[in-house]
């Protein structure tokens, strides 16, 4: 396994955890060494859950591995169940302790506990976490769903949320409402919220609403082969997709596809003169496959921006990726490690990151702005407010979200272009201060220019130029005061390339004519 300071997923049994933090009615006992008990901050911190996570783990020592550990195990699952009284428990291994071979599966067989025991075989030295929610689900689908008789009424099953998803407890709400329009009622939602009771009546229904294939796909599967239900293909995020979601739907269950417009604001608000300087803007995607998908759909189509770079760390679906980026004359970028995706986002240079928790940090030290559209995320992207991603105020939200980084962005950019004026240089305080600022422009020292422009300390009306890392190039006034047009979100890029194109050529003093010849270098 490779140890970073950041992942994007966490090892399988961490979305073994998040399935059963997900449901109720289930526990969840792990053979895990001390140390590996970390999990329970993930949901009680960044979820800000009022309770922990039902898991049990059998936390053996050191010392312990010499003795008998399979006992240990067996002790703990014995004392889980007659703690919690749970309806189903489901066993399995950490990646530490997968190595001593106890097979917590075979051990729980032999036990007398009264309640299904669903054993989970999750390699945790090969796959990872969106694997292990995604098989977890599985297994207990195959375990406790049968055959049964269907609804009266036309119904389905929204598969697929679950405990640290980005938004799913808003966007089950929102996909109630859309079925509800059409006249189709919900049988069972899962994991969300669902007891292993309640997955026994899952054949019950006449369609399953796959929400998030990470999570569920196999399991939607596994029920369309085995209890013949059809599942839907279309995720609904994004106005587009919401439209072929509907329609996809009434297909499916032979109802009428009605909607209800009447909350969409986004396609108005994206058309609107405030919105006109977005159309174009440079976006860079990354996240896990479905967001990335539906992020391109809404960047190209309802944004109007141009998508310059995409990729997903899920590598079970790297095949969709790829095929979007022959759709958009992209390679993408496939990769779980952070690094990599930092380097494809300063290539690419774009206005804009749309991304992941781990994206947000990566725009921070570029100096982009970035907007949160996926997994893994932090406690700021759990609001208390209602803010789905999926159906129309889904795309009300979406439009928010993305324009609000751009919106502020802008604002840093002029500041930038006007930091000359008496009212935004350097030294004028916050502008709503007014008369209170500390000093003004004509009272900042004013430094010596040596001769034939050269900077010298600094010169009047400019701060110091930054440092190009060589003790023999220097940036010429002219060309310090025309750097500064540039957008800030890529003019380190600038900066850099007219320093190489200048080094290469020997040039010692970088002007006007030098950026702008460096500038027709590279756009060749």
């Amino acid at each position: 396994m490779k140890l970073t300071v950041w992942t994007y997923e966490g090892p399988p049994h961490v979305g073994a955890m998040r399935v059963a933090t997900a449901m109720k009615g289930l526990h969840y006992v792990l053979h895990a060494p001390q140390g590996d008990t970390y999990a329970d901050l993930l949901f009680t911190m960044i979820e800000r859950r009022n309770h922990r996570p039902p898991v049990t783990y059998t936390t053996f020592e050191g010392r312990d591995l010499g003795e008998d550990t399979a006992g240990i195990f067996k002790q703990t699952c014995q004392d889980a169940y007659d703690r919690f009284k749970p309806q189903a428990i489901i066993v399995g291994a950490s990646c530490t302790a997968e190595l001593i071979q106890d097979d917590p599966g075979g051990l729980a067989e032999t036990m007398d506990i009264p309640v299904p025991v669903v054993a989970l075989e999750l390699p945790s030295y090969q796959r990872k976490e969106n694997f292990g929610s995604d098989e977890t689900f599985y297994q207990l689908v195959k375990a406790l769903a049968g055959p049964v008789e269907k609804t009266p009424e036309i119904t389905a099953n929204l598969i697929g949320p679950l405990a640290l998803g980005f938004r799913h407890r808003d966007d089950i709400e929102e996909i109630k409402g859309l079925l509800y329009e059409m006249g189709i009622g919900i049988n069972v939602v899962a994991p969300f919220d669902a007891t292993p009771h309640d997955l026994t009546r899952l054949g019950a229904a006449h369609v399953n609403i796959l929400m998030y294939p990470e999570h569920a796909e196999t399991a939607a599967r596994h029920m369309e082969r085995a209890l013949g239900i059809p599942y839907t293909r279309t995720v609904p995020i994004g106005v587009g997709a919401t439209h072929d979601f509907v329609a996809e739907v009434a297909r499916l269950c032979g109802v009428e596809p009605k909607k209800d417009l009447s909350r969409l604001r986004q396609p108005w608000w994206s058309k609107s003169v405030d919105s006109t300087y977005l159309t174009g803007k440079r976006v860079f995607l990354f996240g896990d496959a479905t967001h990335v998908k539906t992020a391109a759909r809404i960047a190209r189509d309802e944004m109007g921006f141009e998508v310059v770079g995409l990729g997903c760390y899920n590598r079970e679906f790297a095949r969709d990726i790829r095929k979007l980026g022959q759709e958009f004359g992209l390679e993408p970028l496939i990769t779980d490690d952070y690094l990599e995706v930092e380097k494809a986002i300063e290539d690419a240079a774009p206005e804009m990151i749309l991304g992941t928790q781990m994206e947000r940090h990566i725009g921070k030290r570029l100096g982009i702005p970035c907007a949160v559209i996926s997994a893994p995320v932090h406690v700021q992207d759990f609001p208390a407010r209602y803010s789905p991603q999926m159906g129309w105020e889904g795309a009300n939200v979406i439009f928010d979200t993305w324009i609000h980084p751009l919106v502020m962005g802008l604002e840093e950019h002029l500041l930038a272009m006007f930091r000359e004026d008496f009212e935004f240089h350097d030294d004028a305080g916050a502008s709503h201060h007014g008369g209170h600022a500390p000093r003004s422009v004509a009272e900042a020292p004013v430094a010596e220019v040596a001769p034939e422009g050269r900077i010298s300390g600094k010169m009047k009306d400019e701060v110091a130029p930054e440092a190009t890392g060589s003790d023999v190039m220097v940036w010429l006034a002219d060309a310090e005061r025309e750097l500064k047009k540039i957008p800030f979100f890529v003019r380190g890029k600038a900066k850099r390339n007219t320093e190489k194109f200048a080094a290469e050529r020997g040039v010692t003093e970088i002007s006007v004519d030098t950026l702008y010849e460096a500038k027709a270098h590279y756009a060749r």
